[in-house]
Formats: C-alpha cells, structure tokens, sequence
C-alpha cells in the first residue's frame, strides 16, 4: 500500500477497492465479476388486484431499465424479492458524458509541480542576519544562536507531537494524490483511462443508476403526467426500497464502513480532526461538505467558548464588589417595600430578589459590551475563514468547475410541463425546454405560497399569545392559592413553565411546518433540485426563525417596556401587561435561551440516538412477521448476504441532511443574536457540537442505507442565512444591552449624578415611590417601582422625569455607535481576508493552463495521427509491408503510421500507444 491512499496493483485505485472484492462475494453478481450498483427491493401484496397492477408496473419499468443497458438479476429471501442492477461501461460512459462528470485522467499525461513561494520578509530577514554574523564578531553569539535553535528544535518537535495526537493520522487515513480531471466527453476519452478497474467509482456508478431510476415511466390506470421514477413507485408500495450497498459491516475490518465507525464515529475519537477525503469518497459530496462545515463551525466555537467563559469568570469574581447587589442583599435595606407586579400579586420586599440580582449580574456586567462586540467580530471572521476554507475544499474535491446551471431538470419539474411545448432554449446546456405559465401557473402558486407562510407566521405569534397567557396563568394560580412562595419565585417558576410548554409547542409545529412547506414549494415549480431545495430551505427556516425566536424577541424587547406606572397601567384585553422582575428581564430572557438551546439539543441528542434503534426495531419486526407468515416453513440460517442487511437498514431520503443544518443553524443563532444575554452559549453549543459530530457520523454508518452521491459546490443558501443572522446579531445585541440590560443607566449614573464617580446610591436611583391611598387592610402608604418618573406630590407627579429622555438618549445614541463600530470591524475583516489565497488561486490557474495545453497537445498529435494515416493509404501496397512477427495484424497499420510519425519510438511505447489510445483495438465494452 501506498501512502497517498491507492493500492499498489493500481495507483489510481481506492486502497478498499481489491479489499471489497476479497471480502464479500455478496457485491457481485453470481458471476463474481459485474458489482451491484444499485438494489431493489419488493414483496408480494397479498391483494391480488393490487399486485397484479404492481407486477405490471415493475415489468415495464424493469424492461425500460434494461433498455436504457442496465443489466439486472432477480434473488429472493425470507419472501423479500431484491432486484439487482448493475451498470455496464457503455452506460457509464454516455450517461457521464450526459452528467458532464469531471473524471481523473491519464497520470501519464499530468505531471504537476506546485513550487511553495517564498516568504520575502524571512528570506530578508535571514540575509541581513548572515551579513551582520560575518562582519562583526561578538563573543558568545554562537553558543546562543546554538541554544536558541536547539530550545526552538525542543518545542517544535513537542508540538508536532501534540498536534500528530489531533490531526488526521496518516497511517489509517493516507493522504489522496491530488489528480487532474477534466469533464467526460466520449470524444476525448484519450485523455481518460477507462481500461482502469475503479474509474468509474462506486459512488459514480450508484449516481449514474439513481439518475437513470429516477426518469423511468411505468404504467398508469389513467393518464398520469407523475408516472415515473422509482421515488414514486416506492411511495406506492410497488417497491419497498432502492439502495446502494455498503462496502461491509461495521465490524468487517478492511473495509472503508468499519475504517469510520472505528476512527471517526467513536466518541472516543473527539479530539481527531475528521477524514473529510475518505468521508467524501463514501457518502459523497455533499455530506463531506456537511462534516466540513460543522467541524470548522465546531473548531470556530473554541476561541468564542473561551471568551465567554473568561467574560463569565471575571463576572463571578468581580460580584462581590459590585455595590448594587449589596444595596439589594443588604439587611437594613429589607424595609424597602416594592409594589405589586401583577393585578393578583401582593407587595413584596426588594431583599427578595437578592439571588436573582446575583444571576443577572453575571449576565449584566462590563464584559458584556467587550462579549457582544468580540462575538460579531468572530461571527464575521467565521464566515470569511470558512469561504477560504471551502475554497480549499471545493478545489481539492475538484469542484471548482462546477456550474449549478448545468443541473438537470427534475423529473417532477418536465412531468408537470409534459403538455406545454419546448419553448425555451437554456443558455447553458443549449437544450429546448418547456417555460412555465407565469400568469397560469407560476404566479397563483407562488401568492398561494407566500399567503400561507404568512397565514403560518401569524399561527406562530399566536402560539407565543398562548404562552404568555400560560405564563400569566401560572402565575396566577400561584399567588392566589395562598401560596407562601415569594413574587420573585413565583415569576421564576412561572417563566421555567412557559418556556417549556414553548419548547413543546415548538415540535408540534415544527412538524406541520416541514409538510407544509415541501408541498408549497413543489406548487412552485422549480427547475432544478438545487433550486427547489434552496426554496424549501428558506421557507422552512423562516417558519423555524419565528417559531423558536418570538418568545425570545418578545422577552427582550417589548415584555415590561410598556407597563405604565402603579394607579395608570397599561392594559391589553382589560389585562394588565406582564412586567418584569426588579432584577430585569435579562434575567428571563437568559433563562428562556437556556430551556429553549440546552433543552432542545438534549432533546435532539436523545432523538438521534434512540430513534433510528426503536425504527430499526420496527422494521426487523416486520421483516420477521413477514418470514413468519411466509410459506417457508425453515428459517435460513445462512448468514445474510450484502443486500439483505442492508434491506434492514434505514432508508436516507433526498432531505435528511436538511434537519442537521437546520439544527446548527439555529443553534448558531442562539449563539450569535442573543450571546449578550447568555455569554456561555458558545460553551454548550461546542459541548454539544463534539458529541453531535460523531453521533451524525454514527447513525450514518450503523443505522442508514448507504446515501445517494450528490454533487453540490457548497453549503448552497446556508451561507446567505449564516451571513444574514451575522448582521442581524449586530442589531439585536446593541438593542438588548442598551434597552434590555441596566449597562447605559450605569454609566449615566457614574458620569452624571454620582458625587464619586462609583456606585453609591444607585439602587435608589432607579426606583420611583408611588403614594398609596390609606387602607383599613394595609399599614403600607407607599412602594417603590423600577422606572425614572417624578415623585408623588411634584407638579408633574408619576410622569417620565428628565433623567429618563437622558437616559434615553444615551441608549440611542449607544445603538448608533455600537452598530457602526462593530460594521466598521466587520467591513475591515471582510477586506483583509479574501475569498481565496493566492496560493490557491495562483494553483488553480495552474492546473487550468496545463489541462488546456494537455488537451492541445492531445488534439495536435491526433491530427497528425489521421494525417499519417491517409497518407500511409495512399501509398504503394508494396511500401506497407510490415513485420507479422513483431506485431499483430489488426495493428500493424497503426504501428506503421506512428512510425512514419516519429521514428524515434521504441517498440515499448509503440505497444503503449497501440492499447492506449487505439480505440477499436485498447477498449472493450465490457466492465471493469
């Protein structure tokens, strides 16, 4: 074995390529030598009517297969019937030449050399050192350039060490060669070599299949313009499923599956950086990118992570000194008497609220602003690290060329416009196509759209009505039972209740969300899957912004903004708005992010272990039921083949890679749009990314049918969504620590009324008396309320007073600075890290202009080929004589020609040009 990754029969082969074969006889057919590229799977419908339509549809739909050149074998097991299909070469050849797949070509052709440029500042730096050494002597420098070098010998070899503990290890995962591929073309296939047993590689061959699979027609009782595709025909119970297969089990050492259950998906393996190469070639594209991205996103998550608990940290030890919190927990302050903070609530002591103030601080302090600003500098610098980073990747896997234009139309997308005439000729693959309706067709579906996800966000405002009402309710209930609980507690209790039947609320209408909006979005009538998928994304995380941020928004903006004071307060349905606790909102709103983040990863993470085992249960049950109730009456004992096991497995839709982004993307939300309000959100949303990571990359291998390849470019809209909640996160963080946190009214304090420039009496700063009409049942005359308004007896008594409209000012004028300093970082960020290095850049231009003088030189020598050819035609018959003992008749003529051409050419290389690039004679049609 070699160690760029490819066995040494064949170095352009995958190492798991002759170990497949070896292993398991059960990827072939009976043959031993054509692989199964593709399986299906059906059983017999007990209602013969039925079946008797089903065994219809699958005939004609397996004779289309057959006529497009699959080949195909039939086994039953257990009264599961499999079909097995298998593509030949011809069939990979047209149909990746239809795909416009970018193949790896002739090594024998590429001979690639990246020179590393030279850094001018050390090369500088090392002269002038040089220079300075051999003028002047100083006693010493020697012994100490010695020293330096060994000391710095020391820590780069032990950091070498470290890191070798965390990088991928290279002698389970050896590194890839990097190949030249240009797009298939059968009129070039001189440049590839077919002849190879693995050019054409697994995930290649099971794409190629799926894609025939999905454009086939079947039979219809009635004229269906939906009649085709095997994603239909299994919606319908005609087929119970259609795979590829796994390489082997989990525990078959040898092969690629059992390599990344054992070094990637354990969670003993947290600490490794993730085989992206090996993960791209067995799941494809499009999952690699996902493990890229959340792995970058994860890395990213150590430096906010250690921010923020620095930020917190420092909030702890500097508590006790914080002279507010003292006026508060202070006892001679316990006859402070503040009023009620609901209709029902009683008067209660300021003392009460000692722990709660406690809490907020540690949310509410000075580090907050440097917090704030630190994490929309790092939401910036993520995005703009992870476009280089994917830049690397997008050249390494060989995606640079890609063009999302060339993409098919989806089959659904030509179904539906089957009666409409090609109209339209793409730009981009030159092939007529029929233009959608705009006025029939297009527009009604998309005002439909539109009307119902607006009709779906008023649903998720009202479901954050019925929280609040519950949380009032609570709170009711608490304090008019004749409960001994404090206000402050009960308000606590009362919030922790809300937000968990919001965290429920959630899920129900999370799942009507994703059906709602698959079915709008096919109504849509987009051109191809990239587009669709893109529309389906935006929808269903609009629906999931509002849904799991209304009642976040609400706390923070608006709960207790609008109150009015004691004797005068604002109502809403005859109910007196909710208020916030003398500690502030902070505190609540702290506390929904916790319920709603922490509780919904947990939640997730229990579902994504024990779900796909209870599913997997439920299927082995049937399976069992149905060999029950079979009529073979003994069981095979045989161990089961390949694509029996698999059959068990459960199946990967199209879209189950969308619930895993849409997860970490709010997630990144949580982590950036709120980060003021709870600094030690980066920490947990790292905990649960480590152990999110492996458990994704564990139910893939243990749990799932082997995926579908796609190939995709990049994270598609997610980065525009990522990129659109970075600057939202601007907006909300300035809002929430000038209007939601008490940080402005303490530095108005500090600058404006404190004699010392400290916090001394700034706890009687921020509370106004109310006057309370005398009263046989309370010796209380008067309490005191959180706001800036004049005193009872003033002339303008219970109105806003000036320091308030200061207050206010200093609050707006906080937001406008905040949101341009922190834009202007953002601007600086985005200027002074490109999309892509120049290294990169300067390489890929590189490879471009040696393909291109490939295919020239390649096209020259043909041409001089063919002119040989008719003049070696033209000549005396006598002249054409060739040797029969040193070549074959079929190809003496080209061996002529070639030495008419250049007859400097060994016999070896005659051979080498006879079989390599001779076409009717170097390439049979049959199958690696």
């Amino acid at each position: 074995m070699t160690d760029n990754g490819y066995d040494e029969r064949d170095c352009s082969c995958p190492r798991d390529f002759y170990q497949r074969a070896e292993l398991n006889t059960s990827l072939f057919f009976a043959d031993c030598s054509r692989s199964i590229d593709f399986v299906l799977a059906y059983k017999i419908n007990l209602h013969e009517p039925t079946e008797a339509e089903n065994a219809e549809k699958r005939r004609v739909f397996q004779e289309n297969l057959i006529h497009q050149g699959l080949e195909v074998e039939f086994s039953e097991k257990e009264q599961i019937y499999f079909v097995k299909i298998h593509a030949p070469l011809e069939v990979l050849r047209r149909y990746a030449e239809i795909l416009k797949l970018r193949m790896p070509m002739k090594e024998s052709l590429c001979n690639l050399r990246v020179h590393a440029r030279s850094n001018r500042l050390h090369n500088a730096a090392h002269y002038l050192s040089k220079k300075v050494c051999q003028r002047v002597q100083i006693p010493g420098l020697a012994v100490v350039n010695r020293s330096t070098k060994s000391v710095f010998s020391s820590l780069k070899s032990g950091c070498q060490s470290f890191l070798s503990k965390i990088y991928v290890d290279n002698n389970i995962f050896p590194k890839r060669a990097h190949r030249f591929t240009a797009i298939y073309s059968r009129d070039k296939e001189y440049l590839f070599d077919i002849r190879q047993e693995c050019f054409f590689t697994t995930a290649v061959r099971s794409r190629i299949v799926e894609f025939i699979l999905d454009r086939q027609r079947f039979p219809a009782k009635r004229h269906n313009e939906m009649a085709f595709g095997i994603e239909r025909l299994v919606a319908e119970g005609v087929y119970c499923a259609a795979y590829p297969l796994h390489d082997g089990e989990i525990t078959e050492v040898g092969t690629m599956r059992e390599l990344l259950y054992t070094n990637w998906a354990s969670v003993k393996k947290w600490y490794r950086y993730q085989p992206l190469d090996d993960i791209k070639e067995y799941f494809g594209v499009k999952i690699g990118l996902y493990f890229a991205w959340l792995g970058y996103y994860t890395y990213m998550l150590l430096l906010a992570s250690i921010v923020g608990l620095i930020c917190f940290i420092y909030s702890w030890i500097s508590l006790k000194n914080y002279v507010p919190i003292k006026d508060i927990c202070d006892r001679s302050n316990d006859n402070i008497t503040m009023c009620p903070l609901c209709d029902w609530c009683e008067f209660w002591k300021l003392r009460e609220t000692c722990t709660y103030a406690k809490i907020t601080y540690l949310i509410d302090n000075p580090s907050t602003i440097f917090f704030a600003v630190f994490m929309s500098f790092w939401a910036t610098l993520f995005l703009e690290l992870w476009k280089r980073y994917s830049a690397e990747i997008t050249h390494r896997w060989d995606l640079t060329g890609f063009d999302v234009h060339e993409e098919h139309p989806r089959p659904q997308y030509l179904a539906r416009l089957e009666h409409i005439e090609p109209t339209r000729t793409d730009y981009v693959t030159n092939i007529k196509e029929p233009t959608v309706p705009f006025w029939r067709m297009k527009l009604p579906a998309t005002v439909f759209s539109f009307s119902v996800v607006l009709l779906l966000i008023a649903l998720a405002f009202a479901a954050l009505v019925g929280v609040v009402a519950h949380r009032m309710s609570v709170l009711a209930a608490l304090k008019v039972n004749g409960s001994n609980m404090t206000t402050s507690n009960a308000i606590v209790i009362a919030s922790a209740s809300a937000a968990f039947v919001n965290l429920c609320v959630l899920y129900v209408l999370n799942y009507l969300y994703n059906h709602l909006a698959e079915y709008l979005t096919e109504l849509e009538m987009w051109r191809t899957q990239t587009q669709f998928d893109d529309s389906l994304t935006l929808k269903i995380y609009l629906l999931q912004f509002v849904n799991y941020y209304a009642s976040i928004f609400y706390i923070a903006f608006f709960k207790g903004k609008f109150v009015g004071h004691p004797g005068k307060y604002n109502t809403l349905f005859e109910h007196r708005q909710e208020e916030c606790s003398s500690g502030g909102c902070l505190t609540e709103l702290c506390i929904q992010l916790g319920i709603i983040m922490i509780g919904k990863q947990a939640f997730n993470t229990i579902l994504e272990v024990y779900l796909p085992m209870f599913w997997r249960k439920v299927l082995a049950i049937q399976v069992g039921l149905s060999r029950l109730f079979s009529n073979t009456v003994k069981p095979d004992k045989t161990k089961d083949e390949r694509w029996m096991r698999d059959f068990k497995l459960l199946d990967w839709g199209a879209r189950s890679l969308f619930p895993e982004y849409l997860e970490m993307v709010l997630q990144y939300g949580f982590v950036t749009i709120f980060v003021a309000a709870f600094p030690l959100a980066p920490f947990f949303a790292l905990l649960n990314n480590i152990l999110e990571m492996r458990l994704d990359a564990k139910k893939l291998l243990t749990h799932h049918k082997r995926p579908v390849s796609q190939r995709v470019r990049d994270i598609g809209v997610w980065y525009r969504i990522l990129d659109s909640i970075g600057k939202l996160s601007v907006i909300t963080n300035g809002f929430i620590i000038a209007f939601t946190s008490d940080l402005i009214p303490r530095f108005v304090y500090r600058g404006l009324y404190s004699k010392d420039g400290t916090l001394n009496g700034y706890l009687n700063f921020t509370l106004s008396k109310y006057q309370i009409e005398p009263s046989n049942n309370s010796s209380i005359t008067s309490c005191m309320y959180s706001d800036y308004r004049e005193p009872p007896g003033s002339k303008n008594q219970y109105e806003l007073s000036s320091t308030f409209y200061i207050i206010l000012a200093c609050r707006l004028g906080f937001v406008v600075v905040f949101e341009n300093f922190v834009a202007l970082v953002m601007i600086l960020v985005r200027w002074c890290i490109p999309d892509m290095s120049v290294e990169l850049r300067d390489q890929i231009r590189r490879e471009v202009y040696i393909t291109n003088e490939i295919i020239i030189d390649q096209e020259a020598q043909r041409a001089r080929f063919e002119r040989a050819k008719r003049s070696y035609s033209m000549r005396d018959p006598s002249e054409n004589e060739v040797d029969a003992a040193s070549v074959d008749e079929p190809n003496a003529k080209f061996l002529k020609i070639e030495r008419l051409m250049n007859p400097n050419l060994s016999e070896i290389e005659m051979d080498s040009i006879i079989h390599g690039e001779n076409k009717t004679t170097g390439i049979s049609g049959a199958d690696c």
